[in-house]
């Protein structure tokens, strides 16, 4: 049989180097993962004991396509207790993870051949669902002195129906504040273009709040998801916010492509938002990694990173080592066993000299991975 065009996406190099890890540990090796955004921490206690007692009590069948009311209702409180932002709980979408927002939003948004303007560096699916949607994604080279963010400038004179940004972001962690936020929203506005901020990295932050895009603009998609700060990547739920007249689109849309997300991990994320004390526990984790992959990464060589905001990743211009980002990993998992993510992922025409390090494991690992990667460096 034909293959489309459509299906024609660039493989996610990161799930790649992550086989190849399986693949040493299986023939038993001892690998640090600093290639997977995952948080080493499984779900909260108490979702995976709510849902327990929601199997006892009956079967779990399909919900309706905008999700469990309840949750839809709890998310739209926490943008209140997060944000001082007024959420109409009817404006919330439960997903299939970030990921089925994605889908959902694009599908919304645009129509076949529209050009989608996405940061680069910049989380490499956006690119690839955008393409098997027959739309055009658009990278933005970003600059530091712009915190590898986008800005209005960077999109003047581009044709495009929509921009995509992320805070923070991944792979550098960066985070827009409120004006910069704005001018993108504004510009966006004066253009007519459709604004989806991507915001699943929102609790992982470490010297101050992120801005959603929620409090400069309900003209916009939001999306974000259960996988990062809430440690439920496995569960696959998220949910978006949208327009008020945009809720009937995407439920129709959801309706025939997903029917519902998971009515089981929809039970456990309703429950995970009120686990602040065991999340704020995971965060105490990811800053003493941070802190230890700042110091550590310095003292193996890596001293060109961008300023981590949030998330739980570095990203490192490795330029003065090589000029082949990809073989370099697979040296490093080679020789330091050590598995990071080559920076064409994130950047196509720059990524050949950049490596993204994620410090999602525990701080054990953290400290070992530092202690290989300097011994590598070193004997280089």
């Amino acid at each position: 049989m034909r293959i489309s065009t459509r299906s024609a996406v660039d493989p996610f190099i990161v799930m790649d180097v992550m086989q190849a890890a399986t693949d040493a540990e299986a023939a038993g090796r001892h690998i640090i993962h600093m290639e997977v955004g995952q948080p080493g921490t499984g779900a909260p206690r108490e979702a995976t004991q709510a849902l327990a007692r929601a199997m006892e009590e009956g079967a779990l069948g399909y919900t309706v396509a905008l999700g469990l009311r309840a949750l839809r209702e709890r998310i739209a409180r926490m943008y209140g207790d997060w944000y001082n932002v007024d959420l109409d709980p009817a404006r919330v979408v439960i997903t299939p993870g970030s990921s089925g927002g994605f889908i959902l939003a694009f599908t919304a948004l645009f129509d076949t051949g529209d050009r989608v303007g996405i940061g680069a560096p910049g989380y490499p699916s956006y690119r690839q669902i955008l393409r098997a949607l027959d739309l055009v994604p658009v990278d933005l080279p970003t600059a530091a002195q712009n915190r590898y963010q986008p800005v209005p400038g960077d999109f003047d004179g581009q044709d495009l129906t929509g921009l995509l940004v992320a805070s923070p972001a991944n792979p550098t962690g960066t985070m827009l504040d409120r004006e910069a936020m704005r001018g993108l929203v504004d510009r966006c506005a004066a253009r007519s273009m459709s604004f989806i901020s991507d915001e699943i990295y929102h609790g992982i932050e470490y010297d101050k709040k992120a801005v959603t895009a929620l409090e400069v603009t309900d003209e916009c998609y939001v999306i974000n998801s259960f996988s990062k700060y809430f440690s439920m990547t496995g569960w696959r739920v998220g949910w978006m916010v949208v327009p008020e007249n945009h809720v009937r689109v995407v439920e129709r849309i959801a309706q025939n492509i997903f029917i519902c997300a998971p009515h089981a991990s929809q039970v456990a994320a309703l429950a995970a938002l009120e686990c602040d004390g065991e999340l704020q526990a995971n965060m105490d984790v990811y800053r003493a990694n941070r802190a230890l992959m700042l110091t550590g990464l310095a003292e193996a060589g890596f001293t060109d990173i961008a300023p981590p905001d949030g998330a739980f990743y570095v990203y490192a211009d490795v330029s003065a080592f090589t000029d082949d980002s990809r073989a370099f990993a697979a040296e490093i998992l080679e020789r330091a066993g050590v598995a990071v993510t080559p920076g064409l992922d994130f950047d196509p025409a720059r990524g050949h000299a950049t490596l993204r390090f994620s410090y999602a494991r525990s701080t054990a690992d953290i400290e070992e991975g530092l202690g290989r990667l300097k011994t590598f460096m070193a004997a280089r």
